[in-house]
């Protein structure tokens, strides 16, 4: 029985580097069809559905990237391709809450594996893509709502004026009126990020601050390629330094996600 279950270990394996192989020159029917068979062989292995998952991206069938992402998780709630193709299919069907959170957790995990990998900056880049539609959607609606409402208070302010022939204090009321509801638009004017929350390298948002000893705060894969290709210095102080020294800055993080929970604006990467 060991035998058989390793020989098709093996022969799935083989399939994969096949549907690898059949993916890099674009031959997706074909990847398809060898990561299927590697499934058949082999279904409780989570890579096999992400891969074939990302055949289906590649040709927008997006309700079967859904299917394969879901069971890839099942076997693997760490799965980050998983998370992450499923929260780009969710989105694609418009179930926007759902898809955010979906990212999350592909970048959440992904940060965990690798906060280096080139997987981490592009699961944020759709991450910040969506919730910065997701502001834009909900900035409209509130600039709407907040327009209607300052125009019924102005009817009403003005008939209330009229009825009591108060007419000589009606313009100053409504530019106290005025200055009220510009007050409650002002979250949704983009404006300049504070500087406390932004890398001293990169001059962005932080994303996954870190701190040295020193007390200065980076962007964690910015510091870190730093380190690797520069020099095992801090970029500013000129102080030694090493990757294991590097800590979660999680007051900073928790500040940027404040902001970011006010001003959806700041997701704009451009």
């Amino acid at each position: 029985m060991a035998k058989g279950v390793s020989s098709s270990a093996v022969q799935a394996e083989q399939l994969k580097q096949d549907g690898n192989l059949y993916f890099k020159k674009n031959r997706l029917a074909a990847a398809i069809d060898a990561y299927t068979e590697a499934i058949t062989l082999c279904p409780n292995v989570p890579v096999y559905w992400t891969n074939r998952a990302l055949c289906h991206r590649k040709r927008n069938d997006w309700t079967r990237v859904e299917e394969d992402c879901l069971k890839a998780i099942q076997l693997d709630h760490k799965s980050v391709k998983g998370h992450y193709m499923l929260g780009l299919a969710l989105l694609q069907r418009e179930e926007y809450s759902e898809g955010i959170k979906a990212l999350e957790r592909a970048l959440d995990h992904g940060r965990g594996a690798n906060p280096n990998s080139y997987m981490v900056e592009e699961i944020w880049q759709e991450l910040a893509r969506a919730k910065y539609q997701e502001w834009e959607r909900d900035s409209t609606k509130r600039s709407w709502e907040l327009q209607k409402l300052q125009e019924s208070c102005e009817i009403a302010l003005r008939e209330k004026h009229l009825e009591e022939n108060e007419t000589d204090s009606t313009s100053e009321q409504l530019a106290h009126l005025k200055l009220v509801f510009a007050k409650a638009a002002e979250a949704d004017i983009p404006k300049e990020v504070p500087d406390y929350l932004c890398c001293k390298i990169t001059l962005d948002i932080f994303r996954d601050p870190v701190i040295t000893p020193s007390g200065l705060t980076y962007e964690r894969a910015v510091i870190l390629d730093h380190l690797e290709k520069v020099g095992k210095f801090d970029p500013i102080t000129r102080e030694a330094l090493f990757p294991s020294q590097l800590i979660p800055n999680m007051a900073i993080k928790e500040a940027v996600g404040a902001f970011l929970e006010k001003h959806g604006w700041a997701y704009n990467m451009d």
